[in-house]
């Protein structure tokens, strides 16, 4: 049996149970008895933020019974993303977490093709690759059909009078713009609407049950025999979408193997769709619970770029990433951290940092200057699809203000979040108008 201490993952406290509960209460303990971080536990899950608070102030770089360190500061943070002797070191980490015989599972062997998951030299040949379908000019091309799928969910629900934002609204838009990118025909989107709902639970740190890797492994299999298809038929028929571009570049002597290409299309599916779905929907909450805010912005529609950021800031939707040290660092915010062990990097707490966000940072402001979150990601894994994500947001969210004025979230006191840490989301959020 691996112990907690030796497998050394992002997520391990969860593969614990309830140990993690017990191991915590005995070792450190923040105001009150409670434990400085325990993100499983039901208080965190519902608003995180306190418990960040008592981290950046109590023990910036704390370290967890099983020996990871968590960041919470924006300095220490920004710091780990973007230096190079902090890496991600999949493969080894996976073994340590798991088994030496791990990668023999399909969905591991996937997932250590991710661009999200390489280190130099593999990652910067699989970015480089795909980044293109990424520049500026082609995402702001993407507008109108962005409007045009927003208009449709509102028509849609319009004269119902009453809707989930999650389902009805945020949930197609991002699934459908990937399934244009990439050249889905439209016969076989029903498949990936259903399909992503599961997708960000890989994303997840948290371990994997056996059930889970079955499940997983029989997906991955589904999706490489419809992959290895549709790339059949791009070589034969190209077309103007992303799988043209990254069949041809393979064949153009970069060596992108079908494995890797099915990977990393996978990836684009799980990273964008519930990270948007959760922006769209964390923000319409932040914004009904300060309606000062809500009234601001219907009033002055102008500050609607700004506002995505000041939400990406507020409520990240991604709340953590995790780097290992490819070396041994002598000094990270006063801690010695041994080559090999993982920094957990608190990006929702660096959000909210007093050092950064001097002026009430626990304050949603909608004209709030020089906003510059961490909700992407940073150094060579900044989030790709970063600027993709803001502009769903924005067209969303501002054509939701325009066309429905009178929406009320049914209970913004107490919404249904997600039961997951890492992915921060609302599981429904009825509203009516």
């Amino acid at each position: 049996m691996v112990t907690p201490r030796e497998q050394g993952s992002v997520g391990v406290f969860v593969s614990c149970g309830n140990r993690f509960e017990v191991t915590m209460n005995e070792h450190v303990q923040g105001a009150g008895g409670a434990p400085l971080f325990n993100p499983l536990s039901p208080d965190f899950i519902r608003d995180p933020y306190p418990h960040y608070d008592r981290l950046r102030t109590i023990d910036p770089i704390h370290v967890t019974p099983f020996g990871q360190f968590v960041a919470s500061r924006h300095a220490d943070v920004s710091l780990v993303m973007r230096d190079k002797r902090f890496g991600k070191d999949f493969v080894e980490r996976s073994k340590r977490r798991y088994s030496d015989r791990i990668m023999d599972e399909p969905v591991f062997r996937s997932m250590s093709h991710w661009m999200l998951q390489a280190d130099p030299p593999d990652h910067t040949r699989l970015r480089g690759l795909v980044v293109k379908a990424f520049t500026a000019r082609r995402v702001e091309d993407m507008r109108p059909r962005i409007q045009e799928i927003v208009d449709q969910a509102i028509d849609a629900v319009i004269d119902r009078g009453h809707m989930d934002l999650i389902e009805d609204f945020a949930f197609r838009l991002p699934v459908t713009i990937i399934c244009d990118m990439l050249g889905i025909p439209e016969e076989h989107r029903e498949v990936f609407y259903n399909s992503s709902r599961d997708g960000g639970r890989l994303l997840d740190p948290v371990p994997l049950t056996p059930e889970e890797i079955k499940k997983g492994n029989e997906g991955n299999l589904m999706a490489q025999m419809y992959f290895q298809q549709l790339f059949e038929l791009r070589r034969k028929y190209p077309a103007d979408d992303l799988i043209t571009q990254l069949v041809q570049a393979e064949e153009d002597g970069n060596k992108l193997s079908n494995e890797e290409l099915t990977a990393n299309i996978i990836l684009l599916f799980g990273a964008g769709h519930e990270t948007t779905v959760n922006l769209i929907g964390n923000g319409l909450l932040a914004l009904h619970r300060s309606p000062d805010q809500l009234a601001l912005l219907k009033a002055r529609p102008e500050l609607m770029e700004g506002a995505i950021e000041e939400f990406l800031r507020y409520d990240s939707s991604v709340q953590m990433t995790g780097r290992v040290a490819l070396e041994e660092i002598e000094d990270l915010g006063g801690k010695r951290i041994p080559k090999g062990e993982t920094v957990l990097c608190l990006l929702g707490s660096a959000n909210r940092d007093p050092a950064v966000y001097p002026d009430r940072p626990d304050r949603l402001d909608v004209t709030r200057q020089n906003v510059r979150p961490l909700s992407f990601g940073g150094g060579i894994h900044f989030c790709l699809g970063a600027q993709l994500a803001r502009i769903e947001a924005e067209i969303a969210i501002a054509t939701l203000l325009r066309r429905l004025p009178d929406l009320r979230i049914d209970d913004v006191e107490n919404p249904e979040w997600r039961p997951t840490f890492v992915l921060r989301g609302l599981k429904r959020l009825p509203a009516s108008w």
